[in-house]
């Protein structure tokens, strides 16, 4: 049925599992009754992690990854998810190999030594395919230097085959991890629906997830995204997984960054910085050296600020420039911020502080490829905007933190003092912020005299 009878919406219909024979009349007195459990009898989950090798993925992921939990990894085509993940799984597998050809030395039966030597059994990393062949994903791991023989391929679109196989593994325990790339290729027999649809993924992803927390398997599902962003397939999806991690960046540019929307077991405030090279992603440990190594010198309208990305300080190049506009309606064009954002801080110059704004088409952007979400640019936005309009460069040792609020304000953001002190590190001796000035007025007449 393509049309809902009840509200009147084409391909609004989802098939969905029915589980059990249908329930008619009473239930029988204690049937079906769950276990109540104290706060005390609950077993606490282990604190160990496993490290995948990165710690920049291990920052986003709160320190590495929880035995059992499911992640979800998000991204545009082309972005680099599935080299990624090869790269995390193929150095859990190098570690887990080499774990494995430690020779153990027997103890007393009275020995107090408590290291965990779970992984010296030879477990092993399982990365299923759904989209790419195994000639394929060799091709890719020779170009990623990846030899390890703890690293299993299985390339295959059944749900349920996938399970059986990762079950029948004669190992103990039978996985280290699971990767699937990726969770729109899956489908059960069970549905009817092509690869992809809601039904398909919502019931697969609910196999697997059972799958994993029944056997402590750490699961990684790979995941599409539409053309507006949002990761595609059912919103449920996101709730259903522990962890939501998103991987963007240019497609023409070689920045990536690993960002957490959602994470049970660690922050969602991190991010990771990595750069795509011809072998393969490489962390960034100094980001700021990226951001900054090719700023020009003496030029209007280029201005440095201070972001904080998690628990870390990121100096960023806020780039302006007015040209004289043709149009009646003047533009306002921003490329790494918001455009609301940036019509509200023109706003506030042409009001608060008087600048011709009217006669310029203004355009801002934000080096690297970097996207601001944080208000603690503002102040450097206006800046960069000021000294574009007057034409007139600022210090190159100048770096602007702090939010501008409708009144021409400068106001304080979170975790200013680690801000100015990162920003001195790098060498930019005046920090421009609240603590030095409350009015943009007066900031911009003193610095652009």
């Amino acid at each position: 049925m393509g049309k809902c009878p009840s509200c009147g919406t084409w391909n609004s219909l989802v098939e969905t599992l029915v589980g059990g024979e249908a329930r008619s009349g009473k239930r029988e007195a204690g049937s079906g009754t769950a276990k109540l459990q104290k706060l005390s009898e609950i077993k606490e989950i282990g604190s160990s992690r496993i490290s995948t090798g990165m710690e920049e993925f291990d920052r986003v992921l709160g320190g590495g990854i929880v035995a059992g939990s499911v992640t979800l990894l998000a991204g545009e085509p082309g972005i680099g998810k599935s080299t990624l993940l090869l790269q995390a799984a193929a150095n859990i597998a190098q570690e887990v190999s080499q774990v494995a050809r430690v020779p153990q030395v027997p103890r007393a039966k009275d020995s107090r030594d408590t290291r965990d030597t779970s992984n010296s059994r030879g477990t092993s990393v399982v990365y299923v395919s759904g989209e790419e062949s195994p000639s394929q994903i060799k091709i890719r791991a020779q170009r990623l230097g990846i030899k390890s023989e703890n690293l299993l391929f299985l390339n295959e679109t059944d749900a349920d085959s996938i399970i059986d196989t990762i079950q029948n593994q004669k190992r103990d325990p039978a996985s280290t991890l699971v990767v699937v790339d990726s969770i729109q290729t899956l489908t059960t027999e069970d549905l009817t629906g092509t690869a992809g649809s809601v039904g398909q993924v919502r019931e697969c992803t609910n196999r697997l997830l059972n799958m994993a927390k029944s056997q402590d398997i750490p699961l990684f599902l790979v995941g599409h995204v539409t053309k507006e962003g949002s990761i595609a397939g059912p919103m449920v999806l996101s709730h259903m997984v522990d962890t939501v991690l998103f991987f963007e960046g240019e497609r023409f540019a070689s920045l990536r960054m690993l960002r957490s929307m959602k994470n049970r077991f660690g922050p969602t405030d991190e991010v990771g910085v990595f750069e795509m090279i011809e072998k393969g992603l490489n962390e960034i440990d100094n980001p700021s050296e990226i951001f900054l190594g090719e700023r020009t010198k003496e030029v209007s309208g280029s201005v440095i600020t201070c972001l904080m990305e998690g628990t870390r300080p990121l100096l960023v190049e806020i780039q302006a420039l007015a040209s004289q506009t043709q149009l009646p309606i003047p533009r306002r064009v921003g490329q790494g911020i918001d455009n609301n954002r940036l019509q509200l801080l023109v706003a506030v110059l042409s009001r608060r502080i008087g600048l011709p704004t009217g006669g310029f088409d203004l355009f801002v952007n934000v080096a690297g490829g970097i996207k601001i979400s944080e208000p603690g640019a503002d102040l450097a936005i206006c800046l960069a905007l000021a000294s574009a309009i007057m034409d007139k460069p600022l210090s190159q040792k100048l770096c602007a933190i702090g939010e501008i609020g409708l009144l021409g304000e400068i106001r304080r953001v979170g975790g200013l003092e680690k801000r100015i002190k990162e920003s001195k590190r790098l060498g930019f001796t005046k920090v421009v912020s609240a603590n030095d000035s409350s009015s943009l007025r007066e900031t911009v007449r003193e610095l652009l005299k």
